[in-house]
């Protein structure tokens, strides 16, 4: 089937994007997402992540139903029975919010399921890609039972979701991870961060040790490290490359899935804003034209390469990994540009104010991020503290700082400039 028959046949698919915090969940909204994925300060897997507050959660529900797009609020731990009351508080709290409720609660635990569906069946319930679902009938047990979608393990290839698609009813959604960092681990379920510290990563307090530098050692010689690899900084032989399919849009919307989902409730504003505009501006070139987007694959690889990652990989989707899948000699990102702020402000003497994030100077050159897609080249022509008092460079990271730019520049503008380190 042609990409142009792909188009007429299916629906454009759901971008939806994490969030660790109200103003990155903001920017999601402002940059292109049509839904957020979002944690409460319990129950979700990414307890180190910012998290929202009860109050936070409630204007950032509001913000987004403003402005058209959906909130998914992760509930996906695997619980133990300390863990029920709490989450039947919880619940309750969500379902309280009244109209600005959660659009959706993200679970893997049946024991959680049961309480969602009896406290709040208003909200949409998500199965969680913790619950390894692997095979068509998992789907429709979860169907069954009365969930609205399943989040797709991530060791799927797009043949096996395909065949799934085929073996479940058409308006059962499908949610897949197409963009971020991978796991080491079967659908994510780690007991490397239990071993080592401690914390429980199915509990939502990973480590990432997949991340960590390994050798071996023999028996029998304590104290001698041998490198896995014949390489002698040794080898980090859990450390994925981070997941890319922005050039592979067409075989996505062909396997049947509805939701596209970026990894990373731990991100910055600027990775959010930057992955959220580029695979927005993908999916609507390809739905408007696939041959626009064929001829602008260098483009979306470019700009996504402009935020922080890990080298990329397709993942699972094309059939099983290979080494060419894996990191071997180092776990540090790729970051060729740095994150400055995110303008809250233009006052009428023309600054724009933010909280520093990362130092520059007056004549600098930075980049201004817009929401449409343009990039702004700016020159730093003046800078002020709090009180308006002229300064020659941000002193520390969270001061509020006043600039002015030789471009226009409006709320919710990002700023970068390019990683002088790279």
């Amino acid at each position: 089937m042609g990409n142009e028959n792909l188009v007429s046949k299916n629906k454009k698919p759901e971008l939806l994007v994490p969030a660790g915090s109200l103003e990155v969940l903001k920017v999601a909204v402002l940059y292109g997402a049509d839904a957020v994925y979002i944690g409460g300060d319990m129950y979700g897997l990414r307890a180190r992540a910012k998290n929202f507050s009860l109050e936070d959660m409630k204007e950032g529900i509001a913000f987004a139903h403003k402005h058209g797009a959906r909130v998914h609020v992760t509930a996906n731990i695997t619980a133990h029975n300390g863990d029920l009351e709490g989450i039947k508080k919880y619940f309750k709290e969500l379902k309280d919010f009244g109209e600005d409720r959660p659009d959706a609660l993200i679970i893997s635990d049946p024991g959680v399921f049961s309480l969602a569906r009896e406290i709040c069946p208003e909200i949409d319930i998500h199965i969680s890609t913790q619950a390894n679902n692997v095979n068509y009938q998992t789907y429709l047990f979860w169907q069954q039972m009365g969930a609205k979608r399943v989040v797709s393990a991530r060791e799927l290839s797009l043949a096996e979701i395909k065949g799934i698609r085929e073996h479940i009813p058409e308006d059962f959604e499908i949610e897949s991870f197409i963009h971020g960092a991978m796991c080491i681990s079967h659908s994510g379920r780690c007991l490397l961060s239990n071993y080592f510290t401690g914390r429980d990563a199915n509990r939502g307090a990973c480590t990432h040790p997949c991340r960590w530098k390994y050798y071996i050692m023999e028996e029998k010689r304590p104290g001698e490290y041998l490198p896995v690899e014949e390489n002698e900084r040794g080898t980090y032989i859990f450390n994925s490359k981070d997941l890319c399919m922005i050039e592979h849009i067409p075989e996505l919307v062909d396997a049947g899935i509805n939701s596209f989902k970026i990894e990373g409730r731990m991100k910055t504003a600027l990775y959010v804003a930057l992955v959220a505009r580029t695979y927005r501006m993908a999916i609507d070139d390809y739905f408007e034209d696939p041959a626009k987007y064929e001829s602008k694959k260098s483009y979306y690889m470019d700009e996504i390469a402009k935020c922080t990652f890990r080298q990329y990989t397709t993942g699972f989707y094309f059939g099983p990994t290979t080494h060419e899948s894996q990191i071997y000699d180092n776990n540090t990102y790729v970051t060729n540009y740095v994150f400055l702020g995110i303008i809250t402000e233009v006052d009428e003497d023309g600054f724009s104010w933010f909280e520093q994030k990362n130092k520059f100077s007056v004549g600098d050159e930075i980049e201004i991020m817009k929401q449409n897609g343009e990039n702004l080249t700016a020159k730093v022509l003046e800078m002020v503290d709090d009180e308006k008092h002229p300064i020659e460079n941000c002193p520390h990271a969270s001061c509020m700082v006043g600039i002015k730019l030789d471009v226009p520049t409006e709320e919710y503008n990002l700023m970068r400039k390019v990683n002088p380190d790279n």
